[in-house]
């Protein structure tokens, strides 16, 4: 559903889009990582809403809702382009935002940056890298990526806007 023309991408959702006028945005990324993917030749972009890097946790979650890990969502994410007649992964420029650690002070379960570590894994898997980051920390991250300019923003409370 879009609501005036953003695309709200939710947990473990993905979505791709070369709709003129969109934006595509996930709202408060803590441990959590937006993958964001643009084909400037396709005018086409991509975000992808990573929960947790490994589906081996919850294999019934993962057929239900690929985008939910790290390791099984990289294929359906690399699909919704194809779908959209994005050819190759060469034709990806890739960023991630997230990952930070907001509510884990002694990094017991380091999420964020086992999701980070995922995400570059299944990207590497894939021929792909990301080219610009703004990952760890211990500040949430509301991300969003326009497809008319394919540019990336962030936002954090107390931090103000800033672009990838």
């Amino acid at each position: 559903m879009l609501i005036n023309n953003t695309k709200i991408v939710g947990l473990g959702q993905l979505y791709a889009s070369n709709t003129p006028g969109i934006t595509i945005k996930s709202v408060g990324l803590g441990s959590c990582v937006g993958v964001i993917a643009i084909a400037p030749k396709y005018r086409t972009v991509g975000l992808w809403h990573v929960v947790l890097p490994s589906s081996k946790v919850d294999m019934e979650k993962a057929d239900e809702i690929p985008g939910y890990f790290a390791d099984t969502g990289i294929g359906a994410f690399i699909d919704e382009f194809r779908k959209l007649g994005v050819v190759s992964t060469k034709d990806l420029i890739i960023k991630l935002a997230g990952g930070a650690s907001v509510m884990d002070a002694n990094a017991t379960f380091d999420i964020g940056k086992r999701n980070i570590l995922a995400c570059r894994k299944g990207l590497w898997k894939n021929h792909m890298a990301a080219i610009a980051e703004d990952v760890a920390g211990n500040y949430s991250r509301t991300v969003w990526v326009e497809v008319d300019s394919g540019r990336v923003y962030i936002e954090s409370p107390g931090r103000g806007r800033w672009e990838l």
